[in-house]
């Protein structure tokens, strides 16, 4: 007799509470092995492939392609034990789980019952007849009702994270979703101060409006958004800039890949400086603990950089750029962007860092105010390098110029640290020898 089980969706780590089914990797009647990749979903960081940690006859999917889901929704059905003509038994014991499905979430057994239990690999999905459960159709979950002590009617994973956020209590608001379900247009009405309005379709816009449409603002741009929206809620930043004659630092470029061996990139060695700008400045190398009331700066620096993807703006980190010479950063650097172009970025790539490099410039623009990357403490902008006059050694002289903007949380630091930090990364800019002095 065959047990079916239900996967869920899960947990992928760093507070996700949301994935967008981009492309089933399975067919109902398919027979799948443990830890199989059984669906490719979308996440706000990141293209994850979700694999099953049961071993069975697939009896049921819940979504189409497109669709979004909530952490803890169900994904698929699987039925364990269940006989294929054709081909071997898929062993019972399988409905133990593999306990190795994604870093960051597992199965819901704890980590000293889990094995790990792998069964040979089935035979093409088109060659075997299916003898399994008929497949299961998706449940709605019912929305509870609400009592002084008993469950709070939401089901929404995100009304919950808003509402946390900001300490609101869901048990003192009125839904106004069906049956007094708690919407997230309530918490934010609350969070106003305003009167939630009832729920009902977009209205047409005004004859003086019309033509316009509405873009959903989910995945890569949902998550940029919240994450702006929070940096300037939270972090009293403040933006001090300055011009630097970067003549000498292409210069020194050119010399270093003039030489032979592997070429080295500008944004590699303006990361170069901001290490060492950061080693002397480690208050901008920080972040803000509001719970404790605390400066927490950090050892390592895990240096992000922004980066334009058909996705939309990701911030690929690179790990311990510090301990790195410019000829590994620049190889680093090519591998996140590279993986970020092609969408297989993971959300380990994307999170994790302690200060940003923002090289604006190769969008032909000068100068910038960028906004903080939360929940981090600063991030230089690097502006476009052009010939410009400038006075050099008394003289006036066409110099390869370029704007440097530092945005910093004011908590962490004064404006002297953060003109200091800038200072001596312009210095660097200036004069690459500086920078022979902190090696």
């Amino acid at each position: 007799m065959a047990q079916v089980l239900e996967f869920k969706l899960p947990d992928l780590g760093e507070g996700l509470t949301e994935a967008e089914i981009v492309r089933w990797l399975v067919q109902v009647g398919d027979v799948v092995a443990v830890d199989q990749p059984v669906v490719e979903v979308e996440t706000a960081k990141a293209m994850v492939e979700v694999p099953c940690p049961y071993g069975g006859v697939v009896t049921a999917r819940f979504g189409e392609e497109g669709t979004e889901l909530p952490v803890g929704a169900p994904l698929i059905t699987v039925a364990v034990g269940a006989p294929a003509s054709g081909g071997p038994d898929v062993p019972a014991r399988e409905a133990e789980g593999s306990g190795n499905v994604l870093v960051g979430y597992g199965t819901s057994e704890a980590p000293a019952r889990r094995r790990r239990v792998r069964s040979a690999r089935p035979e093409p999905a088109a060659s075997v007849t299916v003898a399994a459960p008929a497949p299961a159709a998706p449940v709605v979950p019912s929305v509870p009702a609400a009592a002084p002590d008993g469950p709070v009617p939401v089901i929404s994973p995100l009304v919950r994270r808003l509402a946390r956020e900001n300490n609101l209590d869901l048990r003192e608001l009125t839904g106004s979703g069906p049956d007094g379900l708690i919407l997230r247009a309530d918490v934010e009405s609350a969070l106003r101060g305003t009167a939630p309005r009832e729920q009902a379709a977009p209205s047409p816009a005004s004859p003086a409006l019309s033509g316009g449409r509405r873009i959903p603002l989910k995945g890569v741009r949902g998550a940029v958004a919240d994450k702006l929206s929070r940096s300037r809620r939270e972090i009293p930043d403040a933006t001090c800039w300055v011009d630097a004659d970067a003549t000498e630092l292409m210069r020194a470029r050119a010399a270093m890949n003039a030489s032979g061996g592997p070429k080295i990139s500008l944004l590699a060695l303006l990361a170069r400086i901001c290490t060492a700008a950061l080693a002397r400045f480690p208050e901008l190398n920080s972040t803000v603990d509001l719970a404790a009331r605390e400066v927490v700066q950090f050892d390592q620096i895990h240096l992000g950089f922004a980066a334009q993807t058909e996705r939309g703006l990701v911030v690929p980190v690179v790990r311990d750029a510090h301990a790195r010479d410019a000829e590994g950063l620049t190889a680093e650097f090519a591998r996140l962007t590279e993986a970020g172009r092609d969408g297989r970025l993971t959300p380990a790539d994307l999170t994790g860092g302690t200060f940003t490099l923002n090289n604006y410039g190769v969008f032909g623009v000068d100068g910038s105010t960028p906004i903080i990357n939360h929940p981090e403490a600063a991030m230089l902008g690097v502006g476009r390098i052009v010939p410009k006059p400038w006075v050099h050694e008394g003289e006036l002289a066409v110099r390869q110029v370029v704007q440097l903007s530092l945005t910093f949380d004011h908590r962490v630091c004064d404006g002297g640290t953060a003109g200091g930090f800038l200072r001596f990364v312009a210095d660097c800019v200036e004069r690459p020898a500086v920078l022979l002095r902190t090696l």
